[in-house]
């Protein structure tokens, strides 16, 4: 047996003997991808295992994350830190999750179990590779210089997120992205047949993609000269299709069977006879270690020297740029809260405007900040600076997303993934639902990205229930580690706006209103990093609270008022965000939200504010097409409903 096919196998069984133990996994990438892996690993990536978060690595996503086995593997013989212990521990509580988790096991760039995720992240690391080589490369010093190298299978090519990126990658013109797709043309269910017809190839070149065919998965000279003829294209992103055998080596190989469940011990014996593989489970020779070692270990730590010798170089001759390439790799920006304030002149306006001017002000202070709209700058106010990233302006911070939510999402967690860039994406709030489940994987993978969503309640108006959005706040609220904020006015917005862009592990959703508001008197920025705050006091004795959030809290002040009128005195308390009033101690949430009558308002479902009350005035139905006064005036949210309600309560 050649080398090659040791390490090849030492990769395929290790995986198979993880799974199988687990007695839970997907084999049949396993067996069938290995050689392709290998061929990458060996001969092309850039990766540095005693120093994996060197910036100029290259990336590896395996966006086929139900493949793990496979990664797992390939990761503990290039030596990262996944013992033989972890392998055997597959899948339980430990080092080796059932798909890649990003932050929780060494060298994996991305969590990538849904699929369609990874390649689309990827989409994201490439733009941020190529934008920070246009900002930071010099002649002789290429302090960027990596490629990003996907693995997806027939799932992944499906998910619609997945087309929304590679669209936008073909049009970026992303040259140092390069996917290998794993072509076995069999999914979960059965044959690809029976789901997809496509022209692979014509569909991909029709996106402007460059196209090559490995007609043999096992032979990894034919697949490294397709790494080489990619590399070769600059100006488009390639995909390298090679055609595999799923489960390759057991007796049903070729069939859906092998896909997501363990082959077993018999038919790992009849694999390892296939194969001529003499090892019994989890046993690996030396010489598949030395491989490894020799080529990969041994060409990164290289690599990375030099690149460390290039740095030094570089702060010598451009230490102005060296200086600002140490603020982009920390990228930790500060918002003056009254430096922002300054910039407000209106008293009343829609906080979709107040955030368009703190962001716009924020992208003239950190050229690190990039973004864009998913086709709607203009309503959203969500605009990058520097003109538009384009193949012939790569120093363009504004991205132009087009009317791709998901894609939108999904890529600027790849930028956030790569670091050196602080990323944020704009949409109208009700179409969040096409963002969502990347947002959840921002919050999955604790990722300081940012999302403005405008057009926040049934006050959007004449466009009617299709863009209205009624329970986005509450499903989003519901997601752990996320941070939604929905502010009240100017000065909300402002601190919203703060803790989002200082924030280094956390994702921040702005919930913001197409209407105008006004700037309130007793809105604060202490207030806001609480979560919730009395931003207007009872005048002498506590006969109620009026609990509100976003445009609705001005509807509470003027209630208060006409309620202090009659006698009856209460307190209005702004809750910008349940997730920061949730991390308070429980003196201050009842200090705050004391045990009396409580109202809680929103224009939107009203799920969300029963556990601070069993009062609350939301709204459990689709909106209307109407103007938005008129709407929210349909639905009764005005002074006179609120006040009349709040009477009611017994």
């Amino acid at each position: 047996m050649s080398k090659d096919n040791i390490a090849i196998n030492a990769i395929r069984f290790l995986g198979v003997d993880a799974i199988n133990k687990a007695n839970s996994g997907h084999p049949g990438i396993v067996l069938g991808a290995a050689p392709m892996s290998y061929a990458l690993f060996k001969e092309e990536i850039k990766l540095n295992p005693k120093n994996w978060k060197w910036f100029d690595r290259d990336r590896f996503i395996l966006s086929a994350g139900h493949g793990s086995g496979l990664l797992y593997s390939l990761y503990h013989l290039i030596g990262f830190d996944i013992s033989i212990d972890d392998l055997k521990n597959f899948r339980q509580i430990g080092n080796t999750p059932g798909h890649p988790e990003y932050g929780y096991t060494e060298g994996v760039e991305t969590t990538s179990g849904p699929l369609g995720q990874g390649i689309s992240n990827a989409v994201g690391m490439a733009i941020a590779e190529s934008h920070l080589g246009a900002k930071f490369n010099k002649p002789n010093y290429n302090i960027f210089d990596h490629y990003t190298y996907v693995l997806c299978g027939d799932g992944d090519l499906q998910e619609g997120v997945a087309l929304e990126a590679v669209s936008l990658a073909g049009h970026l013109g992303l040259g140092k992205l390069i996917v290998l797709f794993d072509s076995n043309d069999v999914q979960l269910d059965g044959p690809t047949n029976m789901a997809t017809s496509e022209d692979i190839a014509a569909k991909f070149k029709a996106m402007n993609w460059d196209y090559h065919l490995v007609e043999d998965g096992n032979d990894i000279k034919a697949v490294h000269n397709a790494i080489k003829k990619a590399k070769s294209c600059t100006t488009k992103p390639s995909l390298i299709e090679v055609k595999t055998i799923i489960g390759e080596g057991v007796s049903y190989e070729g069939t859906a069977k092998t896909h997501g469940a363990p082959v077993g011990e018999a038919e790992r014996a009849n694999a390892a006879k296939y194969f001529k593989w003499d090892y019994k489970p989890f046993e690996v020779p030396q010489e598949a270690y030395d491989m490894f070692n020799n080529s990969i270990v041994s060409r990164g730590e290289k690599l990375n020297k030099e690149h460390d010798e290039l740095l030094k170089n570089y702060k010598k001759d451009y230490p102005q740029d060296y200086e600002l390439l140490q603020q982009y790799l920390e990228n930790k920006p500060i918002l003056d809260f009254d430096k922002y304030q300054k910039l407000i002149t209106k008293p009343v306006d829609a906080t979709r405007n107040v955030s368009g001017i703190v962001l716009n002000e924020l992208q003239k202070e950190y050229p690190f900040i990039i973004g864009g709209s998913a086709d709607l700058t203009g309503s959203t106010k969500a605009k990058g600076a520097d003109g538009n990233y384009m193949p012939d302006h790569l120093l363009g911070r504004n991205i132009n997303y087009g009317v791709r939510e998901h894609a939108m999402a999904a890529i600027n967690n790849g930028i956030a993934l790569h670091g050196g860039l602080k990323v944020f994406g704009g949409a109208f709030f009700v179409f969040s639902d096409y963002c969502k489940p990347s947002i959840r994987l921002s919050a999955l993978m604790k990722l300081p990205s940012i999302y403005v969503f405008t057009h926040d309640t049934v006050a959007v108006g004449e466009d009617g229930p299709t863009h209205q959005p009624i329970e986005q706040l509450t499903g989003l609220r519901s997601i752990p580690h996320l941070n939604v904020l929905r502010p009240a006015d100017a000065n909300e917005t402002i601190a919203s706006w703060k803790l989002a862009i200082e924030s280094v592990n956390t994702p921040h959703v702005l919930v913001l209103t197409r209407q105008n508001v006004t700037n309130l008197e007793g809105t604060n920025l202490e207030g806001v990093k609480r979560g919730a705050y009395v931003v207007s006091k009872e005048n002498s004795k506590l006969d109620g609270i009026l609990l509100a959030a976003g445009s609705e809290v001005e509807l509470a002040v003027n209630a208060q008022k006409v309620l202090l009128s009659e006698g009856i005195d209460v307190r209005v308390v702004s809750m910008p965000s349940h997730y920061l009033f949730e991390k308070q101690s429980t003196k201050y949430q009842e200090e705050v939200l004391p045990n009396v009558k409580t109202l809680a308002i929103e224009a939107g479902s009203s799920m969300s504010w029963y556990k601070y009350t069993k009062n609350v005035f939301g709204l459990d139905t689709f909106g209307v097409s109407a103007p938005g006064s008129v709407a929210m005036n349909h639905y009764g949210f005005n002074t006179e409903e609120v006040v009349k309600r709040f009477k009611q309560i017994k």
